[in-house]
C-alpha cells in the first residue's frame, strides 16, 4: 500500500498516529515539495513548520523500526513555487505525485480533498486536530492580566511589566520578580500565533520579518523579535472598560448632532486617554440608530458589535480601503487612527464624498487636532471635512468644539476691508468662540480668543511681528514695537528713519495702517520708555537652534523630529512666523517674500534662529 500525505496532514502529525493500525507496513511517500514548504515555514519562525519537521523525524524512526517504508519522491520546487504555496502551486505538485505513484492521497485540507477526488485520486480525508474555536482555551499570557490591567509587557532579560489602573491614571510597574528568558517569551509568542491562525476568534493582522501583530479575542498583541528588536518582546493590550455614548457628558446633544446629518468628527486626546473607547461607543450608537457603520483600522482592535464590519489596509494602502468603502457607501466610518498625511488625505476625501467620518487623533490639546489638518487640507475646506472636535481626557469628554466658517474681520482687527474667510472654533457648550484660523499676510495663523492664551500667543503677538515686518521694510535702522491694544501700537525708529516711515503727507504710514487695521504712532528711540520690552534684546531663544541654508530661490530651514507638524520659527526668541514642516523635515521660504526678507535680516545680524512646536 502506497500512502502519500500532503503538508496539512504532516503538520498535524496524523500519519505517524495511524502507523500502528491503518498504515502498518505501508510505503509512505513524502513529496520533496512538502519538505520544501515545511522548511520555508520553519525558517520564517512558524510553529507549523517545526511541527511538520518533527513528524518527518517520527516517520524516519518508524522506518528504522521496520514499521513502514519511507521514501522521498519528486523534485524540490523552486523558490517561486514555494512562495506561491497559498495559491495552490504546491498542492498541484503533490496531487500529481499521488497519481504518478498510484498512492492513497492523505490530507487534512478539505479543498485539497475535493480537488483530488475530482481528479480521480484515491483520497483519505482526516479532519484537522484543532479546527474549532472552542478547543482553544486561555492563552498563557492571560494569566498576567487582572481586572485592573490594561496592558502586559514581556521582554527577554527583564521582569514582566504591566500598566494598571483606571483610564487616565495608569501606572507602569513590575508584576513578577523573575527575569524572563528567551525560551519563555518564544513559547508565549508561538502559542499566540498558532492560536490566532487556528481560531475564528483571532487573526494575524501583520506579519513581517521581526514583527507580528495579532488580534485574539479582546487582546491586541504585538510580538517583536531580532533583528527588528534587540530582544524578544510581547506587548498585549486589552480594553478595561466598554462604554456607551450615554456614559459621557453632552451625550444628548452629541446624539442629536450625529443623527442630524453625517458629520466630520475628530476624537482627540493623549495616548491612553480613552479615545478609541469613546469612538467605539459612538459607532455602536450610530449602528443601533439605523446607520450603516464600518471601520478602517490597522490593527483592527475596536471592540464593536457584529453589525459593524472592520476593515484594514487593502493591498497595504488605506486609500484602496477607502475606494472600496465608497462602493459600499456606509453612512459613517470610524478611522482609527489618523496620524500621517496620507491618513488625513483619505479622511478628507471620504468626508467630501459625503460619508460621515469619525477620526481618532493623538493630540495634547483639542485645538491641536484641528491644526494637524492645516497644510494637509486646503484651509477653506477644513470646516467641510471636520465640523466637530471631541477632546477626551481620563476617559471623559473634556472639551467639544464646533467648527464653522464665516466671512468677517478677524477678531482684533478693525478695518472692514480686512474681512476674509475665518474658521471659527466655538465651545460646544457655551457657543463662545475660542479660536480663529485664517490667512494673515500670506500666513495661516491660529489666534486664541480667550484672555489666558492671548497674553502669550494671541493677537498682540501676531500684530507685533506683522507691524515690525512692515515698518522694517521701509526703515534702515532698528525697529521696536509696543502693542497697546487690539487696534493701537507705537513704533520706535531712529530719528533719521522718521520721515521714511511716515512718508510724504503721512501716506506711507496710512497705507500700513490700512493694510493691518491698526493705528500706529511713530516715535524715535529716544522717546521709548525704559521699561518697555524691546524685542529681541529682552527675549531668550527657545526651541532647537538651527542653521538655515540660503539657496538661489529659497531659504531652507532644517528641522528634526517635526515632519508634518506646525512649528514656530523665532530669531533670538522673537516670533517670526508659523509654518508646517514638509515631509522631508525642512521648511522652505521663497526668497523675495516679506517673511524671507525678515529671516535674511535676522541671519545677517547673526541672531539665533530656533524652531519649536507651535
Amino acid at each position: 500500500m502506497n500512502v502519500l500525505p500532503d503538508t496539512s496532514v504532516v503538520v498535524d502529525g496524523r500519519v505517524s498516529e495511524r502507523v500502528a493500525d491503518e498504515f502498518a507496513g505501508a510505503t509512505v511517500l513524502i513529496p520533496e515539495a512538502v519538505v520544501a514548504e515545511l522548511e520555508a515555514q520553519a525558517n520564517r519562525g512558524e510553529e507549523s513548520g517545526w511541527d511538520g519537521l518533527s513528524e518527518l523525524q517520527r516517520l524516519a524512526d518508524l522506518a528504522d523500526e521496520d514499521a513502514i517504508e519511507l521514501e522521498y519522491v519528486g523534485e524540490r520546487p523552486d523558490t517561486d513555487a514555494v512562495g506561491a504555496a497559498k495559491e495552490g502551486e504546491i498542492d498541484a505538485l503533490i496531487r500529481e505525485l499521488a497519481a504518478e505513484h498510484d498512492a492513497t492521497f492523505v490530507t487534512s485540507d478539505a479543498v485539497q480533498s475535493e480537488v483530488a477526488q475530482a481528479k480521480g485520486l484515491s483520497v483519505e480525508y482526516i479532519a484537522p486536530k484543532t479546527d474549532e474555536a472552542d478547543e482553544i482555551g486561555r492563552l498563557g499570557i492571560e494569566d498576567y492580566f487582572d481586572e485592573q490591567t490594561m496592558s502586559v509587557h514581556l521582554r527577554a532579560g527583564a521582569k514582566p511589566m504591566a500598566k494598571k489602573g483606571d483610564i487616565g491614571e495608569m501606572e507602569y510597574k513590575p508584576i513578577g520578580n523573575e527575569v524572563m528568558d528567551d525560551e519563555t517569551v518564544k513559547e508565549y509568542a508561538n502559542e499566540i500565533l498558532e492560536s490566532a491562525k487556528r481560531s475564528n476568534e483571532g487573526f494575524v493582522e501583520l506579519s513581517e520579518r521581526g514583527m507580528d501583530i495579532v488580534q485574539f479575542r479582546d487582546y491586541r498583541i504585538a510580538i517583536a523579535q531580532p533583528p527588528f528588536a534587540d530582544a524578544w518582546e510581547i506587548t498585549a493590550v486589552r480594553p478595561i472598560v466598554k462604554t456607551s455614548i450615554e456614559d459621557y457628558e453632552f451625550a444628548d446633544e452629541l446624539q442629536d448632532r450625529l443623527l442630524d446629518h453625517q458629520r466630520g468628527v475628530l476624537v482627540s486626546g493623549a495616548p491612553g486617554a480613552g479615545k478609541s473607547t469613546f469612538a467605539q461607543a459612538v459607532g455602536e450608537f450610530l449602528a443601533d440608530s439605523g446607520f450603516a457603520v464600518k471601520t478602517m483600522e490597522k490593527p483592527r482592535d475596536l471592540q464593536v458589535g457584529p453589525e459593524i464590519t472592520q476593515y484594514t489596509e487593502l493591498g497595504g494602502e488605506m486609500a484602496k480601503t477607502a475606494d472600496s468603502l465608497l462602493m459600499v457607501r456606509p453612512d459613517y466610518t470610524i478611522y482609527d487612527e489618523v496620524r500621517k498625511t496620507d491618513d488625513f488625505e483619505v479622511f478628507a476625501d471620504m468626508r467630501l464624498a459625503g460619508v460621515g467620518m469619525i477620526g481618532v487623533v493623538h493630540a495634547t490639546r483639542a485645538i491641536d487636532a484641528l491644526q494637524r489638518l492645516v497644510g494637509r487640507v486646503e484651509l477653506g475646506m477644513i470646516p467641510q471635512v471636520v465640523d466637530t472636535v471631541v477632546y477626551i481626557e481620563a476617559g471623559q469628554i473634556a472639551k467639544v468644539y464646533d467648527v464653522s466658517t464665516q466671512v468677517k474681520v478677524p477678531e482684533g482687527l478693525m478695518e472692514e476691508d480686512l474681512a476674509r474667510p475665518v474658521i471659527q472654533i466655538k465651545d460646544f457648550e457655551t457657543g463662545k468662540p475660542e479660536y480663529e484660523i485664517y490667512t494673515f499676510n500670506r500666513q495661516v495663523v491660529t489666534v486664541p480668543l480667550t484672555e489666558g492664551e492671548q497674553e502669550e500667543s494671541g493677537m498682540s503677538k501676531l500684530a507685533r511681528q506683522e507691524i515690525e515686518r512692515e515698518i522694517q521694510s521701509v526703515a534702515r535702522g532698528p525697529v521696536d514695537v509696543n502693542v497697546e491694544g487690539q487696534n493701537r501700537a507705537t513704533v520706535y525708529v531712529s530719528e533719521d528713519d522718521i520721515s521714511y516711515v511716515i512718508g510724504k503727507g503721512g501716506g506711507r504710514i496710512d497705507d500700513i495702517e490700512n493694510r493691518l487695521g491698526i493705528d500706529i504712532d511713530v516715535r524715535t528711540h529716544a522717546e521709548k520708555p525704559d521699561s518697555m520690552n524691546t524685542g529681541s534684546s529682552a527675549e531668550q531663544p527657545r526651541g532647537a537652534v538651527v542653521t538655515p541654508e540660503i539657496t538661489k530661490r529659497h531659504i531652507v530651514i532644517p528641522t528634526e523630529g517635526h515632519a508634518g507638524e506646525t512649528v514656530e520659527v523665532q530669531a533670538d526668541g522673537e516670533y517670526l512666523f508659523t509654518a508646517t514642516v514638509g515631509r522631508g523635515g525642512d521648511i522652505q521660504v521663497s526668497r523675495g517674500s516679506a517673511i524671507a526678507e525678515e529671516l535674511e535680516r535676522a541671519i545677517d545680524r547673526e541672531r539665533a534662529i530656533t524652531v519649536t512646536g507651535a
